[in-house]
C-alpha cells in the first residue's frame, strides 16, 4: 500500500488537530503539510511499529518541535490587543496543550499520546491535568446550542453547563438562531450542520457572523466534508457520535483562542 493510500483517512483528523493546537486554519494546515512533504521526500519515517495514525502524529510533533518554536517564543512585552489569543496560548504549556487535544479531541489513549510525545504514561496523565486545569480558568460564557435533536441539544448543553457556561438558547433552525442572537448575543455558538426545516447550520452561522465575533463549533457526522484543506473551514468540529471529553476540549480550545472573546458571568 502507498503512503497516500496508507494516510489519506487520517489527514482529516491531522488537520483537526493541527487546527485546534495553533488556534487557526492556515497555520495548523501548514505545519500538516510539512509534515507530508517532509515524509514524501524521505525526510521523515513512519514508526512501522505504531498504527499509521499514531506514527503520523508522531512526524508531526517531529516537525512541530523543530519549526514550532518560533510559536512557542511568545514575547508578551511587545504584543498589541490583536494577540490575545497568542496571550491565552502561552498561558499552557505546549507540552500539556499537546496531550490534552491527543487524548480528549482526537481520543487517542494516553499510551498513544505518551508514544506520540515521546514520554511515559504517567507523565502524559500529569500534562492532561495540568492543562484541563488552565483551560477550565478562562472559561466562562453564555452559550447558543443549535442542534434540532433533543436528546443531543439536552446532551450538549449538560456538557456546558457542567464547564460552567450558561446555556441562553437551544435553536433547531437558522431563523430560530438568528432570533436567539438578536435576543442575547452568545460568547460561544455550538452549530449542527443539518437543521430541521432543511435550513443549514452554516447559513445560520453566516448570518450570526455578520454581526457577531463570536467563536463557533461544527458538529457534524461527516467531518471529512469539511476539512478538506482546499477553502476556508472551521477551525473547530466535533464528529458525531461524540464523547464528553470530545465536546468539552472542542468548547475549551474555541474559547481559549478567540481573540474578541467576551466572558459573561454564568
Amino acid at each position: 500500500m502507498s503512503l497516500v493510500a496508507r494516510l489519506a483517512p487520517h489527514l482529516p483528523y491531522i488537520r483537526r488537530y493541527a487546527r485546534a493546537l495553533t488556534g487557526d486554519q492556515a497555520t495548523g494546515d501548514n505545519y500538516v503539510r510539512v509534515a507530508l512533504e517532509a515524509l514524501a521526500a524521505g525526510e521523515r519515517q513512519l514508526d512501522p511499529d505504531l498504527s499509521p495514525r499514531v506514527a503520523l502524529y508522531q512526524v508531526f510533533h517531529a516537525i512541530w518541535q523543530t519549526t514550532g518554536a518560533r510559536l512557542e517564543s511568545y514575547d508578551e512585552d511587545s504584543a498589541s490587543a490583536a494577540d490575545d489569543a497568542a496571550h491565552r496560548l502561552m498561558r499552557i504549556a505546549p507540552r500539556s496543550r499537546q496531550a490534552f487535544l491527543l487524548t480528549a479531541l482526537e481520543g487517542l489513549t494516553p499510551s498513544e499520546a505518551a508514544q506520540v510525545l515521546g514520554v511515559d504514561f504517567a507523565a502524559v496523565e500529569k500534562l492532561i491535568s495540568e492543562a484541563q486545569r488552565d483551560i477550565d480558568a478562562e472559561l466562562a460564557t453564555d452559550v447558543l446550542i443549535i442542534e434540532d435533536e433533543p436528546v443531543i441539544a439536552a446532551d450538549i448543553e449538560a456538557l456546558v453547563t457542567e464547564l460552567g457556561h450558561r446555556v441562553t438558547d437551544i435553536a433547531a433552525t437558522r431563523g430560530e438562531a438568528v432570533e436567539a442572537v438578536s435576543r442575547n448575543p452568545p460568547g460561544l455558538v455550538l452549530a449542527d450542520i443539518q437543521l430541521a426545516d432543511g435550513s443549514s447550520g452554516v447559513d445560520a452561522v453566516k448570518d450570526i457572523l455578520l454581526h457577531h465575533d463570536t467563536p463557533v463549533i461544527f458538529i457534524t457526522a461527516f467531518p471529512e466534508r469539511l476539512l478538506t484543506g482546499e477553502r476556508p473551514e472551521p477551525t473547530f468540529l466535533i464528529t458525531k457520535p461524540f464523547q464528553p471529553e470530545t465536546v468539552k476540549a472542542a468548547i475549551g480550545q474555541a474559547l481559549f483562542f478567540h481573540p474578541r472573546r467576551k466572558l459573561k458571568a454564568a
